[in-house]
């Protein structure tokens, strides 16, 4: 009995001390962890997002960029930083799913080294020729690889980015023959598909090149026709199951108290789901499709996402170094 009491009195105070470290919390600035360079459009958009957490804890959070690795040294760091609360990660599809699929040895679990606590949304690939292109649909695309098997050549930002993993399951659905030419981010193939050297490219990054008249979008990535452009049909209208986005959340080391991101989980969901802040998040220039989910929608998310893209990336012999 008195082992018994004794424990019983360890598991209280116990629980006391994590509901004092929660209610406490934060207690000094917070680091969040972006696995990329400096000034992609998700860092905009996470920016908006943690600017307004660190006013709600009163604390601020700052912005680290490590980027490396296809972003898998910054989110190593995090996976391997003290779990205290005080060490974030902006988590994207390349460095927890799909990406580590392709990887031949990754340091980290994107599953049991991570709480993945919300997911602030999708950024769909687009489909883009020059605005010159005779090709004006989707369809005369498919019809022009049919015709012209291997010598069509397409851009992406690198292997296994979500433009390329769209590429590779829609070639693997239609059996198609097309040549990848792979780039070390959208700039250099922006301006190769510009300069006529490539017919096609997949890239998040459209909107500005389509104000301004200089490519013509032939098809979106997305589950569902975006807003931006109502007239411009998904891939899955033309080859059902072909959907690849990239994506963007916020995790946290695996063993940080649940009562802190809980805590987080709270104030993050609370703030996504302003109105004022989705009509800012909603901004077209940010390419950003929404898609809210707390803790538990978000692991069931990214299980799935590593469910769909495995047989793909099987079968494509998809690796990355």
């Amino acid at each position: 009995m008195r082992i018994a009491r004794h424990v019983l009195v360890l598991l209280v105070a116990a629980c006391a001390s994590l509901g004092a470290r929660a209610q406490s919390y934060p207690a000094q600035p917070i680091r969040l962890v972006i696995p990329f360079a400096a000034g992609t459009s998700t860092e905009v958009a996470l920016r908006l997002v943690v600017d307004r957490l660190g006013a709600v804890l009163k604390q601020p959070i700052l912005i680290d960029n490590r980027p490396g690795a296809g972003s898998t040294l910054g989110t190593d760091q995090v996976a391997k930083a003290a779990p205290d609360g005080y060490t974030l990660l902006a988590t994207y599809n390349s460095s927890i799913a799909p990406g580590p699929l392709m990887y031949r040895k990754i340091p980290y679990d994107p599953i049991k080294d991570f709480q993945h606590i919300v997911l602030l949304g999708l950024y769909p690939q687009y489909v883009i020729v020059k605005a010159d292109s005779p090709v004006r649909s989707i369809q005369e695309f498919i019809a022009q690889v049919r015709a012209k098997p291997g010598t069509v050549n397409y851009a992406s930002a690198g292997v296994g980015t979500s433009g390329f993993l769209a590429a590779e399951m829609l070639k693997q659905n239609l059996n198609l023959s097309m040549t990848h030419v792979p780039y070390k981010g959208p700039a250099p193939a922006l301006t190769d598909l510009l300069g006529g050297r490539l017919e096609m490219m997949l890239t998040a990054s459209a909107g500005e090149l389509v104000k301004a008249g200089k490519v013509r979008v032939l098809a979106v990535t997305s589950d569902k026709r975006m807003p931006t452009y109502p007239d411009v049909p998904t891939l899955d209208e033309i080859a059902p199951g072909v959907q690849a986005v990239s994506w963007v959340g916020i995790s946290a080391p695996a063993q940080t108290p649940r009562a802190v991101t809980a805590r987080l989980e709270k104030e993050l969901l609370d703030i996504l789901n302003a109105p004022d802040m989705q009509a800012r998040l909603s901004d077209p220039v940010l390419g950003l499709s929404l898609s809210v989910r707390g803790s538990e929608r978000f692991l069931e998310f990214i299980q799935g996402q590593m469910r769909v893209w495995a047989p793909v990336i099987r079968a494509g012999n998809i690796q990355v170094d």
